[in-house]
């Protein structure tokens, strides 16, 4: 059974940098599923898509929206991959999932070809 996991800090002061780690276990996962996302969710609002990495080749594709901010990356020694949110501010608090895929954007747990993390949440305050 393959299993997420996303670690990382609950509390982030304004204008400082965000980093959480996604640890990947379990199954065989890396041929099916070669894309590795982070989604977030603001309170009161729906999934958003940030980016993804492949786990062959390490590309990375980001949000129009997002891709001056933030910067996906892995590390396929651990099966991790970590996202980074650079000036955060408090509209960047959200519950941020992580998501391996067979397709490049996953915006809902519930679709085939996808598992997800339980969720961390992130609030941006100081």
């Amino acid at each position: 059974q393959v299993q997420l996991q996303e670690s990382g800090p609950g509390l982030v002061k304004p204008s400082q940098p965000l980093s959480l780690t996604c640890t990947v276990s379990g199954g065989s996962f890396t041929t099916d599923y070669n894309y590795w996302s982070w989604i977030r969710q603001p309170p009161g609002k729906g999934l958003e898509w940030m980016g993804a990495v492949e786990y062959n080749g390490g590309s990375a594709y980001y949000s129009p929206s997002l891709k001056s901010r933030i910067s996906i990356s892995r590390d396929t020694s651990k099966n991790q991959f970590t996202l980074q949110v650079n000036s955060v501010t408090p509209v960047d608090t959200a519950v941020y999932y992580c998501a391996i895929a067979d397709k490049l954007v996953v915006t809902t747990p519930w679709e085939s070809g996808s598992y997800w993390g339980q969720g961390t949440q992130v609030t941006v305050s100081s």
